[in-house]
């Protein structure tokens, strides 16, 4: 009948939109670090079905996927299907905008992931619909904006997506009673832990961590350097009266810069010897814990920062879930247990909740194994900004 064959031919077709989208997904990975733009991917597919051209954004500056793929076939693709998992732009940064130019090439159909949510970028979707070109819109959507979550956080909320990570034993330690803390968890959960690092514009740390570890917070595991474009991430440390010696390994290590974020107030003497060695501070206002941690969240947002992985201590940690700014949070728990009545330092500090309905909620997202410890990949129980 011509109703069953019109609603197979849409089935088929809506599968073949989610195959192309998802291919989309895969180049729009390769470009790594974007930020402050989104990660694009885009595929260009011939009414026959072969494909024309790929292509994806590489940075700040660069082309954008569209236009990658485009320029593959000289800016032609008469009668072809676009993908493309993020909205064309409509707007001219450091590059032209997107839209004009699938306009120009002719294609016969543009299917879009995800709208861009910045407002005066957006709006290329119905620029290329009033030229006549068919639009599907919201194909993988969900997928589409889960690859770029921290442009998606940092576009609608004006702040990073912060990512809590820590590695603690069963009962919940990040160290002993005596401060031992090398190593709880093994070597693949370590590698992890570079992933993430190598996956986020930046990584955070209090000032307490660096006093007593001094890390160097570079992405160390093997093939890790580089993998999200960029090399290692931007390092921040959060310091209130900044007692961050100049002479940290945070501070000295090159590969990216530094920044230290204290009061308004915190001693000039210290903030001139920590830029004297490099690092660039932020003055921000007091919150009921130290740092406002929401002010800190717009001064990176500001800088470009989009997302931020926060490897604690406990204080910290406790901090960004008091604020409701744990977007994420990923537990590397090792198959060991301290004990004790006065047991080592927990992954998360603060205050004691007393009772159970003023407990932080998470929703488990995934659970896994890096080699013989447990990867917990938690996300907010209620939405927010």
């Amino acid at each position: 009948m011509p109703a069953a064959r019109s609603a197979r031919a849409t089935r088929d077709r809506d599968l073949l939109d989610a195959r192309w989208m998802a291919h989309c997904l895969e180049l729009a990975a390769r470009g790594g670090r974007t930020s402050p733009n989104p990660r694009v991917g885009c595929v260009v597919v011939s009414a026959r079905g072969e494909v024309l051209a790929e292509g994806w954004h590489r940075g700040p500056g660069t082309a954008h996927g569209e236009a990658d793929a485009l320029a593959a076939i000289g800016g032609r693709a008469r009668g072809a299907t676009m993908y493309v998992n993020l909205e064309p732009c409509d707007h001219h940064g450091r590059t032209p905008p997107c839209a004009p130019a699938v306009i120009a090439a002719g294609v016969r159909r543009v299917v879009i992931g995800a709208m861009d949510p910045i407002r005066g970028h957006g709006g290329g979707g119905r620029r290329i619909a009033r030229a006549g070109i068919a639009v599907t819109r919201g194909v993988l959507a969900p997928a589409c904006e889960e690859l770029n979550r921290g442009f998606f956080t940092w576009a609608r909320h004006g702040r990073p997506w912060f990512t809590l990570k820590a590695a603690m034993t069963l009962d919940g330690r990040i160290a002993t009673a005596a401060g031992e803390s090398r190593w709880i968890t093994g070597p693949q959960a370590r590698a992890a832990g570079h992933a993430l690092r190598a996956a986020h514009d930046a990584v955070l740390v209090g000032v307490g961590t660096v006093l007593a570890d001094d890390p160097r917070l570079t992405v160390r595991a093997s093939g890790g350097r580089g993998a999200a474009g960029g090399g290692d991430p931007v390092r921040i440390v959060v310091d209130s009266r900044l007692r961050t010696p100049p002479d940290a390994a945070v501070v000295t290590g090159r590969t990216a810069r530094v920044i230290v974020a204290g009061l308004v107030g915190a001693p000039l003497a210290r903030r001139r010897r920590l830029e004297r060695a490099g690092a660039s501070i932020l003055a921000l206002p007091a919150g009921p814990r130290g740092v406002e941690l929401a002010a800190l969240g717009r001064a990176l947002a500001a800088d470009g920062i989009t997302s931020v992985l926060v490897e604690g201590g406990g204080e910290v940690h406790a901090g960004f879930l008091i604020a409701g700014l744990a977007d994420e949070v990923v537990l590397h728990v090792a198959p060991r247990v301290l004990g004790g009545r006065r047991g080592g330092p927990s992954w998360v500090g603060g205050d004691e909740v007393a009772r159970l309905a003023d407990a932080h909620r998470l929703v488990i997202q995934a659970v896994g194994f890096a080699g013989p410890d447990l990867v917990l990949t938690l996300r907010r129980a209620e939405s927010g900004g």
